[in-house]
């Protein structure tokens, strides 16, 4: 059976950093979530149509880490219909052995509700909006307005807010290094897989 670990968090708060390492030192699949949505504003057309025509390939658009494709997935990700039409894919993902790490906004509440380890992780809007600002060569301020903006749309949206699951472990990376960030993530799955090698 594969192990599943499902970050979550909302964005800039380094989940997909910490999600990259955990998979490189576990040697697990990784799949960015938020590049599924960022995807399907990027084909453009339809959405619903666009995510149940989604291929793997879709997701290596250059294009794809912008602030005006992050907007439209934010968007995009308001839809169940299309919601509903990525969970086979995601579905299909997690379960490859020998093991996966998905991060996004609703890997640990929908999408793997039976991940051996889930984090949330989380920042201070300041912290975020600076770390995105120096990502994109942006301003601060807007940046912090646009991040408001899409944390309260993730977070009201019918299908799938954007919540920590009941058993997600809570990481605030706002005052860690990246090193420290990834080491007490490793510290949790290492913790879960000792865990399940006894049972």
């Amino acid at each position: 059976m594969p192990f599943i670990i499902a970050i979550d968090g909302p964005a800039a708060a380094g989940k997909g950093t910490i999600a990259r390492a955990l998979a490189a030192h576990f040697g697990f699949h990784h799949l960015d979530t938020g590049l599924l949505y960022r995807a399907i504003g990027a084909k453009g057309g339809d959405p619903v149509a666009a995510a149940r025509s989604l291929q793997p390939g879709d997701l290596d658009r250059p294009d794809l880490r912008s602030a005006e494709a992050g907007q439209a997935a934010s968007r995009i990700a308001a839809l169940p219909e299309v919601r509903a039409a990525l969970v086979d894919f995601q579905h299909r993902f997690a379960a490859q052995e020998p093991g996966a790490v998905l991060d996004g906004r609703d890997i640990g509440t929908v999408i793997c509700p039976d991940a051996a380890v889930k984090l949330f992780v989380t920042a201070s809007d300041q912290v975020r909006a600076q770390r995105r600002a120096a990502e994109l060569g942006a301003d601060a301020d807007e940046m912090l307005i646009q991040l408001q903006e899409r944390d309260r749309r993730d977070r009201d949206r019918a299908a799938a807010p954007l919540k920590p699951a009941p058993d997600a472990v809570l990481l605030d990376t706002s005052h860690l290094t990246i090193a420290e960030a990834i080491a007490r993530a490793i510290a949790q799955v290492e913790k879960a897989r000792t865990a399940v090698s006894r049972n």
